[in-house]
């Protein structure tokens, strides 16, 4: 390859390959397998390989900082000189080393490749926040490091370290957010969380927005610790005040309170019960053997082209056989009937847009899995934190896999596409359209 100014360079693959097929690496691998030689831990070839290579960079920048090369005299314009070293202890991705760094009489050499203080390299912090976004506890986090690589870290060290993402955390929860969102979807997942001294159960609520041009982005979170109607209004209260100055839909699950401090915070805004989250409840009741043809009688009630067609469609179903055999099926449509109409008053492709809720869904079942080891948060807080660095984590692992891929035929792709943050809601013009067409006065000021 070349760089910038037109030499040419060896990349580290191509460098390996190359002593590979020469068979300057047959003695190490040879010694590798083995076992003479380990790959990681503090005796190990990957720790010895970055302690030269960061005595080299340091020796490197005390020359460049002296204006001299280390075995010539010193310039008598220059009277500082080199001093030795001093030994320290770095803690790393692929073990733990010592390395010599340089230092200067006069003690004005500032090194910027291991800086003073340092003695973790930001790999193996980045590789402990991995870590813990991924579901492990502190405990699992030092227990994994100290027999995988052989780093000792304590808890509290550890702790520190994910503990440096909290500001980061603070800034997304509290950056602002577009004028307007057509769609909102708020869904929940359950945690524990240590509340005075025992164990309380929360819910963890995620939203996610549809903005104009369809894309979707996860808004916030927000873990419930107050009665409902309080916390909705603090939730909506937070949106308003990160810039949200209107939302046509929002798409939730019969939560209490919620209908209130919406209509508080955006007037005009509709509260809309998630469809598929009714038929899971309402399809609760039913046993196995009969779900296939319950199912497709029910679909003739949110299929309906009005309210009027809907509500005959329920009064039939109640009156069939299978009404009176699940009677708490009728009762959960029943229950639900005032925030699930508005939906049969939105076109077909808007239809669609809040009946499939599969990515928020997708996100949740993903947080679920990090989070279900886990006995108990020690706050809210961390809770949040975790919850923000596993939607991160999986996000940065799907774009790393579908990066790989570039340039492969489509079918050969197996990659993960978006989980939720910057996904295109499918046939989303259509669907604006048809807003547009049904809502100018809501749609087209922010158009």
């Amino acid at each position: 390859m070349t760089d910038e100014k037109g030499t040419s360079s060896t990349t580290g693959n191509e460098l390996v390959a190359q002593l590979q097929a020469s068979g300057a690496l047959d003695e190490l691998f040879a010694k590798i397998d083995s076992g003479e030689v380990e790959i990681t831990g503090s005796d190990g070839l990957l720790p010895a390989l970055l302690k030269t290579t960061l005595e080299r960079g340091l020796q490197a920048e005390l020359t460049g900082h002296l204006g001299y090369e280390k075995g010539e005299p010193a310039p008598a314009k220059r009277p500082n000189a080199r001093n030795g070293t001093t030994s320290k202890t770095i803690e790393s991705e692929v073990g733990s080393f010592t390395i010599d760094v340089p230092r200067d009489r006069a003690g004005t050499f500032t090194p910027r490749l291991i800086r003073k203080g340092q003695r973790r390299l930001d790999g193996l912090d980045d590789m402990i926040i991995s870590l813990y976004a991924g579901g492990m506890t502190v405990r699992e986090i030092e227990h994994h490091l100290a027999t995988t690589i052989g780093v000792e870290l304590s808890a509290g060290t550890i702790s520190a370290i994910t503990d440096a993402v909290a500001d980061a955390v603070l800034q997304w929860q509290n950056r602002p957010l577009e004028e307007f969102y057509p769609v909102i979807y708020l869904d929940a997942i359950r945690i524990k969380v240590r509340q005075d001294h025992r164990v309380v159960g929360r819910s963890a609520y995620i939203a996610v927005g549809v903005d104009l041009e369809g894309i979707k982005h996860v808004l916030g979170i927000w873990v419930q610790d107050t009665e409902g109607a309080s916390f909705w209004a603090h939730v909506c209260a937070d949106l308003a005040n990160r810039g949200v100055r209107d939302v046509l839909i929002v798409c939730c699950d019969g939560l209490a309170g919620l209908p209130e401090a919406i209509e508080a915070t955006w007037p005009d805004s509709m509260v809309q019960t998630c469809v598929v989250h009714l038929i899971r409840a309402s399809m609760r009741f039913v046993s196995y053997g009969d779900r296939k043809k319950v199912a497709a009688e029910l679909k003739k009630i949110y299929t309906a082209p009005n309210e009027e067609t809907a509500l005959a469609a329920l009064a039939e179903f109640e009156a069939s056989a299978w009404g009176a055999k699940y009677p708490q099926t009728v009762a959960t449509w029943t229950a639900a009937w005032e925030r699930f109409t508005p939906f049969l008053q939105f076109p077909p492709m808007l239809r669609r847009v809040i009946y499939t809720t599969n990515s928020i869904e997708s996100l949740n079942f993903q947080l679920r899995k990090v989070t279900k080891n886990r006995g108990h948060f020690p706050s809210t807080e961390s809770a949040v934190k975790l919850l923000w660095l596993a939607i991160c984590n999986i996000e940065d692992r799907r774009a790393r896999e579908r990066a790989a891929e570039k340039g492969k035929p489509a079918g050969q792709r197996r990659a993960s596409g978006r989980l939720v943050e910057g996904q295109v809601t499918t046939n989303w013009k259509q669907a604006l359209a048809q807003l547009a067409a049904a809502y100018p006065d809501r749609i087209n000021p922010y158009l």
